[in-house]
């Protein structure tokens, strides 16, 4: 039996079938979540980006973050094509233009829009109780990481290097989450941006306890001089996170719980 299917964010309709066989997956969440629920065999697409994130994609790539071929993902016949908003929404719309079945899910901002959306990826896969029980694991988690925490919470500054672009992080993101959930308080936590241009003399103000790096593998930063530049306390404790798998603050799938366990053990050591 098939479903119409509304996504809201491009005002688009398709018919999706109960049990969706072909799936491309531009969204590394979506990919990863996936994976994790055992659905890895419906995914015939992916991007460039899902196959940095999760190692063991055996799925075809059929585009970057912001682009795709679109005539090769036509070939593969797709039951569904995911996307999210924000840079994407560009190529969600093209998509449904071309009358596929494209559905976006929201950009998370806390980690309950993490879970939010893994059901709502159960939902269109037709595997709600997957996803309640991978949500359920989760919290799970969560509850053991917020019960263990020390009294006292580290002070951090995170800083995350994509694309050549440099970013903190303030309290509209799902970031400052994951900083709680690890025990630390996030300096920018009463920011209402997910993301900002620092100011240094603030951040400098601020006498964080933890410097914490994101970087991707094509940029290298050296975050000692960075801070010696900068003129921050180079006592401070220095964490560096890239695109490893459990080592990765930027990624949204359900790895985020093995981050936010090893930054727990990082901040806490």
């Amino acid at each position: 039996m098939n479903r119409t299917i509304y996504c809201e964010a491009i005002d688009h309709y398709f018919i999706l079938a109960t049990r969706p066989a072909r799936v491309v997956s531009l969204l590394p969440f979506a990919t990863e979540t996936l994976h994790t629920m055992g659905l890895a065999d419906s995914l015939v697409g992916a991007s460039e980006y899902c196959r940095r994130y999760v190692p063991e994609l055996e799925a075809p790539v059929v585009g970057q973050y912001v682009y795709c071929d679109i005539d090769k993902i036509k070939v593969l016949k797709p039951s569904l094509i995911l996307t999210t908003n924000g840079i994407q929404r560009n190529l969600a719309n093209q998509l449904a233009r071309e009358g596929l079945p494209v559905f976006v899910l929201p950009l998370p901002q806390s980690f309950y829009g993490i879970l939010e959306n893994i059901r709502v990826l159960g939902r269109l896969m037709n595997q709600l109780e997957e996803a309640r029980t991978l949500t359920a694991s989760l919290t799970e988690r969560v509850n053991i990481l917020r019960q263990n925490a020390p009294a006292r919470r580290p002070r951090v500054y995170v800083e995350i290097w994509v694309d050549g672009e440099m970013h903190t992080v303030g309290g509209g993101s799902y970031i400052q989450d994951l900083v709680d959930i690890a025990g630390g308080d996030l300096i920018y936590r009463d920011n209402s941006t997910d993301y900002l241009v620092p100011d240094f003399d603030y951040v400098a103000s601020q006498k964080p306890d933890v410097y914490l790096f994101f970087h991707e593998p094509e940029y290298e930063l050296n975050a000692e001089e960075l801070i010696f530049q900068r003129q921050w306390d180079m006592d401070s404790q220095i964490i560096l996170s890239t695109v490893t798998p459990g080592k990765n603050i930027i990624q949204d799938g359900p790895s985020i719980l093995d981050t936010a366990e090893w930054l727990h053990q990082q901040l806490h050591a």
